[in-house]
């Protein structure tokens, strides 16, 4: 009777070590990743998601998974960033105009025509702009992983090609829900009407607006050549996507965690820049072939003068020591 009772007991620890043999495997970690747009091998912001999640599994050699969530799967962009700040979400990629509507000093991106090119928008971010720029944010429990990129942004519309600040008067453009792209429309007698990004396709569409501003690989993407005729290279806008982290979030991990999560945000930016800026050419050929009729804005002298108030504008919302020093770094 007793041979059988431990027989019994035996069978029963035996089964109970095999059952919870699947959750010491599961005790893997997994943060959730989101962006808005397409999970397209040439978007920037998809781009940046598998650079991550393929930097992360590898410098934690698996102990951290990231799950990819595109396409407003966690939310608009919006949703996500509160998402992040309040440790619901546990990171994204989000376009920098929209981070500036919880933390106002991030609108020095992107006051217009401030960066030449990509190489002097990457010094600031990486130097102490984007440092100054990221304690800030970190106030808020949001953690910036990198400053991702997404291309010079630039204006489509279905009415006419533009070459200066006048072609820019009477066009409903689309912008993002953040006063430096309203102003900036407005300066130039544009009708800026803001607008979450999921409604914008259909808007263009039905012509409730003229067009939008976006970078060449979301108009590619996001097919906006479908609905949209003219594209002009006005690189008005360098248009900073940052890679974000919940604070609640990343310290539940260990310190080994912590140091190859900040690691792989610095990897998967350096990679996605390479990537993105290699793809854009390529991709602005393709739009042309799809249909659309590009035209290069090459003198920028009188957009500059246009907008030329915003700068001291945002003095006083961003901070004249900001403006400054973003100036500064561009010299």
């Amino acid at each position: 009777m007793k041979r059988r009772h431990l027989l019994a007991l035996s069978a029963i620890v035996s089964a109970a070590f095999t059952f919870s043999m699947p959750t010491v495997a599961s005790a893997q970690t997994v943060l959730k990743l989101g962006w808005t747009t397409a999970d397209s091998p040439t978007d920037p912001y998809a781009v940046g998601a598998h650079a991550f999640k393929d930097a992360v599994e590898k410098l934690t050699k698996g102990s951290v998974q990231v799950q990819l969530y595109p396409n407003r799967q966690l939310g608009d962009e919006k949703q996500m960033m509160e998402g992040v700040r309040f440790g619901t979400v546990d990171s994204a990629i989000i376009t920098n105009a929209v981070i500036a509507q919880i933390e106002p000093a991030f609108q020095i991106n992107d006051l217009p025509f401030l960066y030449s090119n990509e190489a002097q928008a990457q010094k600031a971010l990486d130097g102490k702009v984007g440092q100054d720029l990221s304690a800030l944010l970190a106030k808020k429990n949001i953690m910036v992983l990198g400053y991702m990129e997404g291309g010079f942004r630039q204006m489509i519309n279905n009415k006419k090609p533009v070459s200066a600040p006048a072609d820019v008067s009477g066009v409903k453009y689309r912008v993002m829900q953040n006063p430096v792209f309203i102003d900036m429309f407005t300066s130039m007698g544009g009708a800026a009407v803001p607008m979450a990004w999921g409604e914008t396709f259909t808007a263009v569409q039905q012509g409730t607006i003229d067009g939008l501003e976006i970078p060449i690989a979301v108009i590619d993407s996001s097919k906006m050549y479908e609905v949209t005729k003219f594209l002009s290279l006005t690189n008005h806008t360098y248009s900073a996507i940052e890679l974000i982290m919940s604070k609640r979030s990343f310290d539940k991990l260990n310190a080994e965690q912590r140091a190859a999560v900040i690691e792989a945000g610095k990897q998967a930016t350096a990679a996605q820049r390479i990537a993105v800026n290699k793809n854009e050419k390529a991709l602005l050929s393709g739009l042309e072939k799809k249909g659309m009729k590009v035209n290069t804005v090459g003198d920028v002298s009188a957009f500059r003068a246009s907008v030329q108030p915003m700068y001291e504008k945002a003095k006083k919302t961003v901070g004249e020591s900001m403006v400054n020093q973003a100036l500064d770094s561009v010299k």
